[in-house]
């Protein structure tokens, strides 16, 4: 699978990494809990690149952001534990720095020797990360003779690991970077028909630019999670208490009769699963969407509509899913997403799921492996499908 996207982008097979330097930025933004990773799924995806560079006998310098820290060591966010994740994945001595371009980084990475790896520390301790401050971008390429990006979730990201760094150093992408692009340029260029998404989540203000992208190109949308309810007050039903964005009604009306001029079917939730309040213990309900009680909001699709948006990605070519239709993580929640999971593993087409909180639900359900793609960025394939030029792809275009 190739896409447009990597036209004039440089990647691993053309580079021959032996006996050099290669900084990769890679995505190591994984969620942490008292200092244990509980989900090493990008981890995981950053292996192949690095054990393709190590098995070129490259020396390598591994950089990566974790959580928001705000640009000064926070031990809440170190690198530590990935280090030690990573070694084991590896099966290789990963040296960690205690800084990011500090004594200790500097000196570990000019005595690194080929087939070795160097993890430094959290690139966000460091202010000059977010606002791509040349020095500090001057300082990251120093290390190294070459870069490689393979950090899909932050290509949406004009900073210094990202964009400065191969402003300085001959830029490449790494195997993860370039299946992302191919994969969802494929969905942008040339899908397999017909094309279904499945959208979900709390906002329909985070979907909106691609929900608009998307109406050019698929064959039917279906809307779940919080968000459906703003579709629904935009068809005149009253949804009692569930989330609305008041301020999208009028853009989402818009929207859909768009859809619909265009002949793309949009699926909306004709049945819901209620409870009184948000809360795990909840008692939930399942109510027909034009009859959710005015005290009562929805937590989930019913089982109705769940059925209805199986069918829709069984029938399809491909299939992109981003969000979850319900509260997920709470059992009495979680039946109208599982639903669509399973449907996404059973389907003969080409399905992708769009990172963020759907690719978290499908790994939860043990079907991650049943689909052809899970992506790495939540933000980053979103802004991609929107149509906007990511910065990081940008500054690997030779």
């Amino acid at each position: 699978m190739t896409s447009e996207m990597l036209a004039g982008v440089r990647t691993l097979p053309d580079l021959d990494a032996a006996g050099k330097k290669v900084f990769v930025r890679a995505d190591l933004n994984v969620p942490l809990r008292d200092g244990a990773i509980t989900d090493d799924l990008r981890v995981r995806s950053s292996v192949p690149t690095l054990r393709a560079l190590i098995d070129q006998d490259a020396s390598v310098i591994v950089a990566s952001h974790l959580g928001r820290p705000k640009g000064a060591p926070d031990p809440a966010s170190s690198m530590a534990a990935v280090g030690t994740r990573l070694q084991e994945l590896l099966a290789s001595d990963v040296l960690v720095a205690s800084d990011v371009v500090g004594d200790d980084a500097m000196a570990k990475a000019a005595a690194l020797k080929p087939g070795q790896v160097l993890l430094l520390e959290n690139l966000r301790w460091d202010p000059g990360e977010t606002k791509n401050d040349d020095a500090f971008a001057e300082a990251l390429a120093s290390m190294a003779d070459v870069y490689v990006d393979d950090a899909f979730g932050a290509a949406h990201r004009a900073h210094a690991s990202i964009s400065g760094v191969p402003a300085r150093i001959p830029g490449y992408a790494g195997l993860l970077l370039e299946r992302e692009l191919a994969v969802l340029g494929g969905l942008l260029e040339d899908p397999q028909r017909p094309y279904v998404a499945v959208l979900g989540g709390a906002k329909v203000s985070d979907k909106l630019t691609v929900l608009e992208n998307l109406l050019e190109r698929v064959d039917a949308i279906a809307v779940g999670g919080a968000m459906a309810f703003t579709f629904l007050v935009a068809e005149g039903i009253d949804v009692g208490s569930s989330r609305v964005e008041t301020d999208q009604v009028d853009n989402v009306r818009r929207l859909v009769g768009a859809a619909r001029e265009r002949g793309v079917e949009v699926l909306l939730p004709t049945d819901v699963v209620v409870a009184p309040e948000f809360a795990e213990d909840a008692p939930a309900t399942s109510v027909a969407a034009a009859d959710i009680p005015a005290d009562q909001m929805g937590l989930d699709v019913g089982p109705e509509t769940a059925a209805t948006y199986a069918a829709a990605i069984t029938g399809a070519g491909s299939v992109f899913w981003n969000g979850p239709m319900g509260v997920f993580e709470w059992d009495a929640f979680a039946a109208g997403t599982r639903t669509v999971a399973d449907a996404m593993a059973a389907s003969e087409g080409f399905t992708v799921v769009g990172g963020g909180d759907s690719a978290a639900a499908i790994r939860t359900f043990g079907l991650d492996d049943k689909v052809d793609h899970v992506s790495t960025g939540g933000g980053a394939s979103l802004e991609l499908l929107e149509g906007k030029e990511l910065p990081g792809v940008v500054a690997l275009r030779t």
